[in-house]
């Protein structure tokens, strides 16, 4: 009875793996600032992690909040690492409906503003506003408290907005992705 169970649990993760690792390299991406080689990295830790774990996702709280926290925390683990300060890589962002208003010179800014920004920070913006999370939940991702989240957002967006000048301005003003 062992096998057919297995089987289903692996055409679970890989049909899950088919549908969801765009969203997860693209989210990478952001968190790396461009970093495609890293974002790739990060997403095969997590989804390594993923698979390990997947036995004990429950149903009810789904695999895709689960695999956006081991992909931060691989982030986060990755950016503790010595030699991170030191090298930087640099890889396109990949095509994403959002960066599509942008040109490619502004998604180059955009590029460059996010690695300017703290790993942390970075995280709490990109969760925020690139995966819509709410405050609870990027405190949850992140391992932090919520005025944490709430402080950090507060300062990136306010740190994008001085290296973005004109582009971090969204033409309209509940569209907080625009700098994202």
């Amino acid at each position: 009875m062992g096998p057919p169970r297995a089987a289903a649990r692996d055409e679970g993760f890989r049909a899950f793996v088919v549908a969801r690792r765009p969203n997860l390299v693209r989210t990478a991406t952001l968190l790396t600032a461009g970093d495609r080689h890293l974002a790739e990295d990060l997403v095969q830790v997590s989804l390594t992690r993923l698979y390990v774990a997947w036995p004990r996702i429950r149903a009810t709280e789904g695999p895709d909040a689960y695999a956006y926290r081991i992909l931060v925390n691989a982030f986060t683990d990755e950016t503790r690492r010595p030699w991170w300060r030191r090298e930087r890589a640099h890889a396109e962002l990949p095509d994403t409906t959002a960066a599509e208003t942008l040109t490619a010179e502004d998604r180059d800014a955009v590029r460059s503003a996010l690695a300017a920004l703290p790993p942390r920070m970075r995280a709490a913006v990109v969760l925020r506003h690139w995966l819509e999370y709410d405050v609870a939940e990027t405190a949850t991702a992140l391992g932090c408290s919520q005025g944490t989240v709430k402080s950090q957002t507060a300062r990136g967006l306010d740190r994008l907005r001085e290296l973005l000048g004109p582009i971090a301005e969204p033409a309209d003003p509940h569209d907080a992705r625009r700098v994202s």
